[in-house]
């Protein structure tokens, strides 16, 4: 089928739309109209070439939409249905057998090399490929292609249009709270960097009962945002040296929990050194390789822990339904990070998203494809 998608030809070119084949489903897989779809860092480190892929290639993974086709062995899903389109994972690892999806061992080589995993592409330009499995969905584009499995049905009554960023930042965010601290109320946390990672976070930490709630940035509009979400405190970190002793003047003693979602080393530093003995400090951004962090080993013996977390540790059938219907119920307020570009402005979208104007990037597709 023909759909517009936003194409990059060469490593850093800008997204340009143009007509695009989009091959039939498979037996186990659903095309999507995407309604809208988020943008976050990851896409445009994909349009810049962090992760080797090939071009040209078409980029998006929080594309939210309806179900338009289904495979012939499709049973969980019928056109019609509402869908947040997640990330994928093989099923077979070691990892996925103890339904530990996050951690695909091929999750890496099925989210960015652009093809599905038997090396075959979704999208096709006068009979040339074009590479768009990213994230196994591709959704900067009017439609989309995914499996089954990797498409969640969400409830019809609530708003489409942002539950695109639950796929990937909101749980992320929201999932190392929930899931993976799963703090007390009254737990003490810290968090460094509130983008839409670090918000989604704040607002699940809100939920979770935690107080105080230490947001850190270097933006006075996300630091504003974070209070109105549930801050107890905001730290401008801009120019800042004694950020730790800030927290501890908040926090006596260090907080239970910490998270950075910078993964700059000095910051991830800081969130270690702000743990109170028995802590633990969760690192959610992306760093380049070679990135070194070193603490002294007494420090550490306090039972003070690090971890890497990825997606949220989250089951997404199961966890992404439970965010919307906090959405619904008012609880998390994800509309208040997001602004909405036509999906013709995607370079401004881009724009804003890199100079940290806007928190979260949403896509609108147009209505008429």
């Amino acid at each position: 089928m023909q759909i517009t998608a936003a194409v990059v030809s060469e490593r850093s070119a800008p997204f340009a739309l143009e007509q695009l084949e989009l091959c039939p489903p498979r037996p186990d897989e659903v095309i999507v109209r995407v309604v809208a779809s988020g943008m976050c860092q990851t896409d445009l480190h994909g349009r810049d070439g962090y992760f080797a892929s090939p071009y040209p290639a078409v980029y998006g993974h929080e594309g939210a939409g309806v179900i338009h086709a289904a495979g012939s062995a499709v049973r969980s899903l019928v056109p019609g249905d509402h869908v947040v389109m997640s990330f994928p994972w093989c099923g077979t690892c070691p990892n996925c057998q103890q339904h530990k999806y996050c951690y695909c061992m091929h999750g890496r080589r099925l989210k960015m090399h652009g093809r599905r995993a038997d090396g075959s592409t979704l999208m096709s330009k006068r009979g040339g490929p074009v590479f768009s499995a990213f994230f196994q969905q591709s959704s900067f584009g009017t439609y989309a292609l995914t499996q089954e499995r990797y498409a969640v049905k969400v409830r019809k009554d609530a708003p489409l249009e942002v539950l695109g960023p639950l796929a990937c930042s909101g749980q992320t965010g929201a999932g190392a709270v929930l899931n993976a601290m799963q703090p007390q109320p009254g737990d003490s946390l810290a968090i460094f960097g509130v983008g839409a990672v670090g918000l989604s976070a704040l607002m699940a930490a809100k939920i979770a009962g935690c107080d105080p709630i230490v947001a850190i940035d270097v933006h006075a509009h996300r630091l504003a945002l974070a209070r109105e979400l549930g801050a107890t405190h905001t730290i401008d970190h801009s120019g800042r040296d004694k950020v730790v002793d800030e927290i501890r003047a908040i926090a006596p003693g260090g907080v239970r929990y910490a998270l950075d979602t910078s993964a700059l080393a000095s910051v991830f530093r800081e969130a270690i050194e702000a743990l109170m003995p028995g802590g633990t400090c969760v690192l959610l951004g992306s760093a380049p390789p070679g990135t070194d962090v070193s603490i002294e080993m007494p420090f550490l013996q306090q039972g003070r822990t690090m971890r890497g977390i990825v997606q949220g540790e989250s089951l997404p059938k199961e966890f992404i339904p439970r965010l919307v219907d906090l959405i619904v119920a008012g609880k998390f307020p994800i509309h208040k990070m997001i602004k909405f570009y036509d999906f013709a402005d995607i370079n401004l979208a881009a724009q804003e998203s890199s100079a940290g104007i806007a928190i979260k990037p949403v896509l609108r597709m147009p209505e008429s494809e």
